[in-house]
């Protein structure tokens, strides 16, 4: 199902001047695109998108006054569609007398801000995209390792909960324990956070819920973090294959995206935090050009060839 927002949200969150339309206020926001209606200032609405927040700033209502009284009528008329949101002025501007009339007969909001236009467009995109973007929610931990989003999923009681308070001791940062919200906020970028109610909170086994930040300091917590890789904890198979090179790059798809997985298999005497540590810091290396892998099987062909160039 589509997200949504309602008006209220953006008058309040950017503490906008309505100037009419109070009525208007629970009309909902379903994409997170705006519009500058210039084209139509002009008289052209054949590709109109009314489904949008509408912008109007200096360069409109500039043109606007150059129209004859007939004509504002007409363009505030036919910019005040039904299905329009709602109407923005940047600049605190003068609003036009024919768009307060037109608006309140259809009981379309109309907001003010003190903002230039640029900038009130910049923050409510980013404002209605963060809100708007498709989401899920995972079981599992979300830890920051060296600034590197690590998501540890994995069985119930596998010690996805018991690895991640390791980590923090270590010195890195917890963001979501359990469940991990995640939200795609532009194409390949998740970022993950904890639900409020359970937000730096850490369940152990035997001990309890823990209260992260209380325990260990604000350093030890983050409120959310680009999702860079998944780390998976299974139960140790003798019977499986397990990549000992790390040659195969896994992937694992959350929303629309491909996230780089890694599997780790767990059973008495592994140290499964340092290897989620060196996991991360692989990580990182390779996005910085070098494969340790790719290296060493370089080196092992090279090395065989020139024994067998020896023996011919």
């Amino acid at each position: 199902m589509p997200k949504k927002i309602k008006v209220s949200d953006l008058v309040r969150h950017f503490r906008m001047e309505v100037i009419c339309g109070e009525e208007g206020l629970k009309r909902v926001i379903s994409v997170a695109d705006l519009y500058r209606p210039g084209l139509e200032m002009a008289g052209y609405f054949a590709y109109h998108p009314h489904e949008r927040v509408q912008i109007l700033g200096k360069t409109e209502l500039t043109f606007f006054q150059t129209l004859s009284e007939e004509e504002r009528k007409d363009r505030m008329e036919r910019l005040c569609a039904n299905q329009s949101p709602c109407i923005c002025i940047s600049r605190d501007l003068a609003v036009p007398v024919e768009l307060i009339e037109e608006a309140s007969k259809k009981q379309i909001p109309v907001l003010r801000s003190k903002q230039t236009t640029t900038t009130l467009i910049s923050k409510i995109t980013g404002f209605l995209e963060g809100k708007l973007a498709p989401s899920t929610t995972i079981h599992g931990v979300l830890i920051d390792v060296y600034s590197i989003g690590v998501l540890i999923t994995g069985s119930s009681g596998i010690g996805k909960s018991e690895t991640a308070l390791e980590l923090v001791k270590r010195g890195h940062r917890l963001i979501a324990d359990d469940a991990v919200e995640i939200r795609q906020t532009a194409e390949n970028i998740l970022i993950g956070n904890a639900p409020d109610l359970i937000k730096h909170l850490l369940e152990i086994r035997g001990v309890g819920i823990i209260n992260v930040m209380t325990l260990f300091g604000a350093g030890a917590i983050r409120d959310n973090t680009k999702i860079s890789m998944v780390c998976k904890l299974e139960t140790w198979q003798q019977d499986k294959q397990y990549d000992r090179l790390g040659l195969d790059e896994e992937t694992t798809r959350i929303i629309d995206t491909d996230v780089p997985l890694v599997t780790i298999p767990v059973r008495p005497g592994r140290n499964l935090a340092v290897i989620i540590e060196v996991a991360a810091m692989n990580y990182r290396l390779k996005r910085m050009g070098y494969n340790a892998a790719l290296q060493f099987t370089n080196r092992l062909t090279e090395t065989m060839n020139e024994e067998m160039d020896n023996m011919d």
